[in-house]
């Protein structure tokens, strides 16, 4: 396993994943939401700007751009609506705890060798996206007392699942070359 994706699985998928299901889930309101949901797009941004610098890769340069193009997308929704509502995004211990685990990912990304590059940042394309989903579906869609940001959240959940699908498929598609290559 390579060190970033076991610093995610580590880092945000445990954090997604214990809030989604800890008995200690934080209450968070609809302003906390909105941070966390703006924070997780930016961090899926920074990592495709690794990737956009670092791969050589077709399949993996068109997903990132993808990503970016993508999250920049929801960033600006998501921006537009608590515009909209009046809303400040109000950080919280979940953005916090994302944006802390998401520089040590992007270290991990940028310190990996170039021959493992392209795995690392898949896989962790991969963990990420399934821990967002999660987090999405199980926290922040229950919790949103407005019904806009709550349309929202539920909007974005197919865009998400197609990420995963796509970063699924680049990820079968690196394995495939690797083991042509043997």
């Amino acid at each position: 396993m390579s060190k970033v994706y076991s610093t995610l699985t580590l880092a945000a998928a445990l954090l997604f994943s214990s809030v989604a299901y800890s008995q200690e889930t934080p209450k968070l309101t609809d302003a906390e939401i909105a941070h966390v949901g703006v924070v997780a797009n930016q961090i899926d941004v920074d990592y495709a700007a690794i990737a956009l610098k670092r791969s050589k890769n077709k399949s993996v340069i068109d997903f990132a751009e993808s990503m970016t193009r993508d999250h920049k997308a929801v960033i600006k929704k998501a921006t537009d609506l608590v515009t909209k509502l009046g809303v400040t995004p109000k950080d919280n211990s979940v953005s916090q705890s994302l944006l802390d685990d998401a520089k040590k990912t992007k270290k991990s990304l940028e310190d990996q060798p170039k021959t493992s590059f392209d795995k690392a940042y898949i896989d962790n394309e991969v963990a990420y996206h399934k821990a967002v989903i999660n987090a999405v579906e199980k926290v922040l869609i229950p919790q949103a007392t407005n019904t806009e940001l709550k349309s929202l959240l539920e909007a974005i959940v197919p865009s998400l699942k197609a990420h995963l699908a796509h970063a699924e498929m680049t990820q079968k598609e690196l394995k495939e070359l690797k083991d042509s290559k043997y």
